[in-house]
């Protein structure tokens, strides 16, 4: 005869898996991105102390957008919060232009000026933060 808690045990599991948080996605530079609130397009990057300032969080946006979300390589991507970040904290991103920051905080030649980059301009930062990592060895 099966102990009582063997029958138990899958409605556990499955209990526990319905009520565990939603995993973060996790960019190449292992910053972590979670959606802020119901709206996946809204994401908050967190802050990890490897991180190269304002360049790493937006290369973890573009890899968001651009790996989670399926957006177009010319989708805009919108800071929320505004510059500067201080330290230890994250930075949201949006991929709509409500209540966008105004500016990336990345010094930018010929920018938009509304605090928003292309996914592939965004993406390209993960080469810049390498780079930046590289020279600072």
């Amino acid at each position: 005869m099966p102990r009582p808690l063997s029958l138990a045990a899958p409605f556990l599991a499955l209990a526990m898996l319905l009520a565990a948080p939603a995993q973060a996605f996790v960019a190449p530079n292992r910053l972590p991105v979670q959606p802020t609130g119901s709206d996946p397009t809204t994401f908050t990057v967190g802050y990890r102390g490897t991180a190269n300032g304002d360049i790493d969080f937006w290369c973890a946006a573009g890899a968001n957008a651009n790996s989670r979300l399926s957006a177009a390589s010319t989708a805009r991507i919108y800071r929320i919060s505004p510059p500067p970040r201080r330290a230890g904290q994250g930075i949201t991103f949006s991929m709509s232009p409500a209540g966008a920051a105004g500016s990336t905080g990345l010094a930018t030649i010929g920018g938009s000026g509304d605090g928003s980059m292309t996914v592939a301009a965004a993406r390209q930062q993960c080469q810049v933060s390498r780079q930046l990592s590289q020279t600072r060895r």
